[in-house]
């Protein structure tokens, strides 16, 4: 590619990402080097960009063997090259709580969520435990790599509706996480800690060096 268009790109990639907030950063190839294994080494992405929610509130920690050097599995993907079946997750049981709940989203995407599984009681989640109704996993369709967020949240009782849409962007998303505060009784206090675990998901088509010029946008 010439010069000029890499700056022409880089230009506009600028612009849009200063127009959009949290909806348009991605990490272009030039940043993760657009391989597999390079991928993992960096994630440039932080919850000061976008998707850090229930700051304040304690926290435990959470481990998925679905996530190898910082990226999800490509089975966990909804993709040509996935299964599309939800992450195992694992977590120490917390006390207090009488169930979790589970939130993973895209964090370039304004909260476009892609599980979200209520009334959850064990604490190790086994890959593909999630239904079709709750999970859709990472389909990047017109970028290169994502960050992918997903939230455990220790609650002491059900709440009236687990908010948000599949498969969708939810814009209001961190006040349907924070209204998990209130439990179906109308009691506040009902968020005892939560756990985050993150990865990255690269679109197929933008791997090992391929670039949008070299590979069509389907």
């Amino acid at each position: 590619m010439k010069k000029t268009g890499i700056i022409s790109i880089l230009l506009t990639a600028a612009m849009l990402m200063g127009f959009s907030g949290c909806q348009n950063k991605e990490v272009s190839p030039s940043l993760q080097e657009a391989s597999d294994t390079e991928a993992t080494t960096v994630n440039p992405l932080t919850d000061d960009m976008c998707g850090g929610y229930l700051e304040g509130y304690d926290t435990f920690k959470v481990t998925s063997e679905s996530l190898t050097d910082g990226v999800w599995d490509d089975i966990t993907s909804n993709t040509d090259i996935g299964a599309n079946k939800s992450p195992q997750l694992s977590w120490e049981p917390v006390e207090g709580a009488g169930l979790y709940v589970v939130y993973m989203f895209d964090t370039n995407t304004n909260g476009y969520l892609h599980w979200k599984s209520g009334n959850i009681t064990e604490t190790n989640l086994p890959e593909g435990w999630a239904s079709p109704l709750e999970y859709n996993g990472p389909h990047i369709g017109h970028g290169y790599t994502h960050n992918f967020d997903i939230y455990v949240i220790a609650l002491k009782a059900p709440v009236e509706k687990l908010k948000g849409s599949v498969n969708g962007q939810n814009k209001k998303l961190g006040e349907f996480i924070k209204e998990l505060d209130t439990d179906k009784d109308g009691n506040t206090g009902n968020i005892i800690s939560y756990g985050k675990i993150s990865g990255l998901f690269t679109d197929s088509r933008f791997r090992n060096g391929k670039t949008p010029e070299s590979t069509p946008v389907m």
